[in-house]
């Protein structure tokens, strides 16, 4: 079954009862049960809901996983996989994460015990260097957030395995539309699906898929102990943006590679960061392990003052937090989504004051580069 057929047809959805092609809203807290400890499945909405179900069914077989797991948003599924370690622990992280993966890490995991490093993971032999006795995972996000910084999952999977280390790998940039991990090698894969996976910027939802039962009966442990689970309405909004999701994917991708090639050739843009173009670090890396190199697009312009004009000039960006939405998002990660990280930390990673990240939405190619043409002028 190819990518776009199993977005739809990966598993059935729909309603036995009433013939409904897609999956009912079960807004249920309870079910009746038949007798003490007979029932349907089902007892508790926190523990499992037919909506959700389904979601999280779908998410395993789009990611060739074992089982699915949705949560409130993509922290709560970060941080419900950071309860599968205890005190004492210790993880190996990509430098260049999410803000509020560096956050939760550095401020609120750290209070538990829970140890980690940041090291460059496209670097194989810096991840070696920093494992440790007491350590038990890798932690990877690929392509990077904002820098697109790709890490080569099938070597950095491999160097687990040899250590006994589970590989976890954020994969919201790529969708499992042109990624799926846990097929190079990776035990969980985990996504802020309030990004491409929902797609139109009306859910904040996180999502988790595993490859093993062992991990799928730990994790549901920790989701059921802990309570973050995403509710039936949102897990349909998830169920049905995921339906589009290669129709976009392709068309996200197809406006990236137009607006890539504008921004390389402007004045004002001092360097552009995109996997897909060929003198990018990591090409390869990422031609190898994905059918596609995504639709996020980070750049440098000249100054600050065309930065701030840039912002109040542009007509079809959006100035919002967020990404991977089917309008296009623009944002300053140093004042933004990044803003959680010490500022002497961004420049060490090159996150500087003037660097801009788009989301590049679905909207007519054409459009969205006069935009920036007038903007930038």
């Amino acid at each position: 079954m190819k990518a776009k057929t199993k977005l739809i047809h990966g598993i059935h959805i729909g309603d036995p009862l009433t013939g409904a092609v897609t999956v009912p809203i079960y807004q249920t807290s309870t079910y009746k049960q038949e007798a003490i400890g007979k029932h349907k499945g089902y007892e508790y909405s926190r523990t499992g809901n037919p909506t959700r179900n389904a979601l999280e069914d779908m998410m395993a077989v789009i990611e060739n996983g074992h089982a699915g797991f949705a949560f409130g948003s993509g922290m709560a599924a970060i941080t419900a996989v950071m309860m599968l370690f205890s005190s004492g622990d210790h993880v190996v992280l990509t430098d260049d994460v999410y803000g509020g993966t560096y956050r939760v890490m550095s401020k609120v995991l750290n209070r538990f015990g829970i140890e980690h490093t940041f090291v460059d993971t496209t670097n194989l032999a810096e991840v070696e260097a920093a494992i440790r006795p007491n350590t038990k995972a890798i932690y990877i996000e690929t392509p990077t957030n904002p820098l697109l910084k790709v890490t080569d999952i099938g070597e950095v999977s491999a160097l687990a395995k040899a250590h006994n280390l589970l590989t976890i790998v954020d994969n919201t940039f790529m969708t499992p539309y042109w990624q799926t991990p846990i097929s190079l090698g990776a035990d969980i894969v985990l996504h802020s699906a309030t990004k491409y996976l929902g797609g139109h910027s009306d859910v904040v939802a996180g999502v988790v898929v595993v490859n093993s039962e062992e991990l799928a009966q730990d994790l549901h442990f920790v989701q059921n102990s802990t309570g973050g689970v995403l509710g039936p309405q949102d897990s349909w909004l998830l169920l049905r943006g995921l339906k589009t999701l290669g129709v976009r994917m392709q068309e996200h991708e197809a406006n990236a590679h137009a607006i890539v090639k504008f921004l390389q050739n402007h004045p004002k843009v001092t360097k552009v960061y995109y996997p897909g173009i060929e003198n990018h670090p990591n090409h390869d890396v990422a031609k190898k392990q994905a059918e596609g190199f995504g639709a996020i697009v980070s750049f440098d312009v000249d100054s600050e003052e065309t930065l701030t004009n840039l912002m109040e000039r542009l007509q079809y960006f959006t100035l919002a937090e967020s990404l991977g939405a089917v309008e296009s998002l623009i944002s300053v990660p140093s004042k933004m989504t990044h803003a959680s990280i010490p500022a002497d930390r961004r420049a060490e990673l090159g996150i500087t004051d003037t660097l801009i990240r788009i989301s590049i939405g679905i909207e007519d190619g054409e459009d969205l580069i006069e935009d920036l043409t007038q903007a930038l002028s």
